[in-house]
């Protein structure tokens, strides 16, 4: 908690040099996928994200990004148990606080560059076969917080509508379990409209 209030007066103290203000909103699709201590046959999970953003314009090439995100995360593996192929999806889903750094390279393209702190929503796995579904509730046994660092593009046109490609790089270990070791790693292509 100490963290998410000091990432949010960071931003709010740019607010009273900030010589524009945009409101917009944003949501775009998901490529997530766990590391660490997980099954070699790994792949992704396809999901979503949405939010609010916040851009306080510091000079025509800075700003500072504050961002409110829901984002749906988690893998994809299998496995054969007993002579039978299950299909598995962890879902891990957060409730995240970006602030990006944006830098202007020429008019309207953006680099960008922040932490995140994140807040789990909930953590479930579901197995599947061809005739049997499952799903197991995972949350107590899963990290609270998650916290991370984001890089990634950006490019708004004038009439406001944006677009961007970031990677969220998980710092944080998912698991609770001691000698366990599990991080969040996604990417994400977004589409969204200042107001």
């Amino acid at each position: 908690m100490k963290k998410l209030l000091v990432i949010a007066m960071v931003a709010l103290g740019f607010t009273a040099k900030a010589q524009d203000i945009d409101f917009g909103v944003k949501a775009g699709v998901n490529f997530a996928n766990l590391t660490g201590d997980i099954p070699d046959n790994s792949s992704v999970r396809t999901s979503f994200h949405v939010g609010g953003v916040v851009e306080f314009k510091i000079t025509d090439k800075f700003s500072i990004q504050p961002e409110l995100l829901y984002s749906a995360q988690g893998m994809k593996y299998e496995r054969e148990q007993g002579g039978v192929n299950f299909d598995f999806t962890t879902k891990v889903d957060y409730l995240y606080l970006p602030v990006m750094a944006k830098y202007y390279v020429i008019d309207n393209f953006s680099i960008e560059a922040g932490p995140q702190l994140g807040f789990l929503l909930s953590a479930k796995t579901k197995a599947e076969t061809a005739s049997v579904s499952n799903t197991q509730d995972f949350k107590e046994n899963a990290e609270d917080m998650d916290f991370g660092l984001n890089f990634g593009l950006g490019y708004k046109l004038n009439n406001g509508l944006n677009f961007g490609a970031r990677y969220n790089l998980g710092l944080s270990n998912l698991a609770k379990e001691n000698g366990t070791d599990i991080k969040n790693g996604v990417f994400q292509v977004s589409v969204g409209y200042n107001f």
